[in-house]
């Protein structure tokens, strides 16, 4: 048994399947807490969680979108309270519900934005050539979702497999021609495909790592699934832009935990990948792409541009517990402030509506108590919402072609990571000079 980084205790046991790899993977055991934890045990290093980075109040899970015929049902709320892990600075929730309570059928298809489906295609064409893939090649994708990346190396002859544990969207995926797998991912998945000869030259991971409550599992997996030569690449929202830019509600239950990458590459070490470069990214308010390899693979050397990040990380206090304490109250002033604007708003007798029926909204709308009485409606591309009402808030949902109907003077944009896309999208609206409302990082009229 050794000390990882951050004191925290490393074992590595030996795995089955991993022989073939010519690597062990690596697991994490707790160390005894001493008691007196107001947030349970860090789901890394299982340090107790003594300090909240911020608390949202209660709040329903953000995906869980009501039929009109549940509408009068009892609604479950869970505490929206976040840690800040004291020794390896993972940003977390509790775990109040399971992955599959969540994600066996989800209400999240990736393909109903055209900006996102371009970044995809992006990437398919740059990580080809950079990892020079071929038909010999495999890319597996965890958390595949609905097919809107891994069809891109479809068309380009490249096999792959996705492994997507909800249902409704892996039909999706599969009526695409993408072969996958309905399974949740972790170290017993991987060692099953391994020693079945399933091994990946390249794994994807977008937008899935926040939404694993086992972390130590899924991370010791993608060790196992990886060839000895292979590259992962994750795409996480960035912590430092969540703070520096007041994104609070980026968090929700269905993302357990927030990243920087000061808390990945401790992560990522502990199970024997080494992260070697990294790209930052504008998607979902500012991203980080990080490429790792086995700790054993040498010719991937570090990159400049990953030594710069983890020193502006370093000299910005984010291995620094204090860094974490003044989140809370710029987030209260957000919703100060568009209470106020809502209000003078309603008193004008202007009509306000919602674009956009995401996760991020409804933290949003639920911690600012933002109803029906303030929104008379939201609009979403997503025809699986259409008809359904928000979680919390019951603000009814429905597809675009309502706002022409209505002609509302105020469009608030919940997803404002895709404002420009939305108010292009909705410019016919400048017509009847309705107002577009973007709430993040703080409250801005268009």
């Amino acid at each position: 048994m050794t000390k990882g980084q951050g004191g925290i205790v490393v074992s590595v046991p030996p795995r089955s399947g991993t022989a073939r790899c010519g690597f062990v993977a690596t697991s994490i055991e707790t160390e005894p807490s001493s008691g007196g934890a107001t947030g349970g045990p860090c789901r890394f290093c299982g340090a107790e969680l003594r300090h909240t980075f911020i608390d949202l109040g209660m709040s329903p899970l953000c995906e869980s979108y009501i039929e009109a015929s549940h509408l009068n049902a009892m609604e479950a709320f869970y505490p929206l309270r976040v840690y800040v892990c004291e020794r390896c600075f993972l940003v977390q929730l509790q775990e109040y519900v399971t992955p599959e309570d969540i994600f066996t059928e989800y209400a999240y298809f990736s393909s109903y934005s055209d900006t996102w489906l371009a970044h995809c295609r992006d990437y398919v064409d740059m990580i080809t050539g950079r990892l020079q893939l071929s038909s010999d090649s495999l890319a597996v994708e965890l958390a595949s979702n609905d097919g809107y990346l891994l069809q891109w190396f479809v068309q380009k002859g490249i096999p792959v497999l996705g492994i997507e544990p909800a249902r409704n969207v892996a039909k999706v995926a599969a009526d695409k021609g993408v072969r996958t797998l309905t399974e949740f991912f972790g170290a017993e998945l991987a060692s099953k495909l391994a020693r079945e000869g399933t091994m990946a030259d390249l794994i994807i991971g977008n937008n899935v790592l926040a939404q694993v409550p086992d972390l130590n599992s899924f991370v010791a997996g993608i060790t196992i699934l990886l060839r000895p030569e292979g590259v992962v690449t994750i795409e996480f929202p960035h912590l430092q832009r969540l703070v520096e830019e007041n994104q609070f509600d980026t968090i929700y239950h269905e993302h357990f935990s927030y990243f920087s990458l000061v808390s990945a590459e401790r992560i990522f070490t502990a199970h024997g990948l080494r992260i070697f470069d990294v790209d930052e990214l504008w998607t979902h308010g500012g991203s980080l792409r990080i490429y790792a390899c086995h700790t054993a693979n040498e010719r991937l050397d570090e990159t400049a541009v990953l030594a710069e990040l983890r020193a502006r990380e370093l000299a910005a206090g984010y291995a620094d517990i204090a860094t974490y304490s003044v989140f809370e109250e710029r987030a209260r002033e957000t919703k100060r402030k568009l209470l106020e604007y809502l209000i003078e708003a309603k008193r004008a007798g202007k009509t306000v509506v919602g674009y956009g029926a995401p996760g991020k909204g409804n933290t949003l709308l639920n911690y600012c108590g933002i109803r029906a009485d303030f929104i008379d409606f939201t609009v979403d591309r997503n025809p699986y919402k259409q008809g359904r009402f928000l979680p919390g808030t019951h603000v009814p949902i429905h597809s675009p072609e309502k706002i022409a109907e209505v002609e509302p003077d105020v469009i608030l944009i919940l997803p404002w990571n895709f404002k420009d896309e939305i108010i292009e999208q909705l410019a016919y609206a400048r017509a009847w000079g309705a107002e577009f409302v973007v709430p993040i990082p703080e409250v801005t009229v268009y």
